[in-house]
């Protein structure tokens, strides 16, 4: 794997496991698509997944799964002797199964509380799990694992939780006011406030015109009489 493409791994896997809790084993919940797609593109989920978590990883599916790959015969037969090697987990529909897509998300729920990472090329199930904040979503583009970008509630989900770690909680604050009273004393009870009377002042300077002066009349002089000489 390229050391560019592995930071990225790195840095969503990280901001998963500080955000919302994910652990090693990863547990990769698989549908049949996602078997399809590998089979394709000759690529060995178990050995090839582990390398790209860089640890051990649990390959799980449920029998919803299984019988839809078996409906569906002989166009995807290689797929479900795939899935069919992976740990089923119970999800509840064995009396009555429903479609993979529909088993899958409801495995999800509303939270993910059992920190899945979804492996499906399903467009459609992907898009119902990127509603739900925490969701890593797998899946094969050219003949390569890759992880969908983080959605927007899942970034909005931890962004709120990063936030609420720095403001304290009720505890908190009330063992910071007895630490405040045990330092400067009791609060001075809070006196009536009383308005402040404005002092009456005189027209803006700005605002007033200022006044013309007007010329004052210049006193004419006399002319000197020219004498005459005889």
């Amino acid at each position: 794997m390229r050391i560019k493409r592995q930071k990225r791994v790195n840095k969503l896997i990280n901001f998963y496991c500080n955000n919302f809790g994910f652990r090693k084993p990863f547990q990769l919940l698989i549908d049949g698509t996602f078997c399809h797609a590998a089979l394709k593109s000759k690529f060995n989920i178990q050995d090839q997944l582990e390398k790209y978590f860089q640890g051990s990883i649990k390959l799980l599916t449920t029998q919803c799964v299984i019988l839809e790959t078996e409906k569906l015969g002989a166009a995807v037969y290689g797929a479900m002797l795939i899935v069919k090697q992976f740990a089923v987990h119970k999800c509840g529909h064995e009396s009555n199964p429903i479609p993979a897509a529909s088993c899958l998300e409801s495995m999800i729920g509303c939270d993910n509380p059992n920190r899945y990472i979804l492996a499906t090329q399903d467009r459609e199930l992907q898009m119902v799990s990127e509603r739900v904040a925490g969701v890593p979503i797998l899946f094969i583009y050219q003949k390569a694992p890759t992880f969908q970008e983080l959605s927007r509630i899942t970034k909005k989900v931890a962004e709120d939780r990063q936030r609420s770690g720095f403001m304290p909680t009720g505890d908190e604050k009330k063992g910071l006011k007895a630490m405040r009273r045990a330092i400067l004393g009791p609060r001075p009870p809070n006196l009536p406030f009383r308005k402040k009377k404005k002092k009456k002042g005189g027209p803006n300077p700005l605002s007033c015109k200022k006044k013309k002066v007007k010329p004052q009349p210049q006193p004419q002089r006399k002319k000197k009489s020219k004498q005459v000489s005889e």
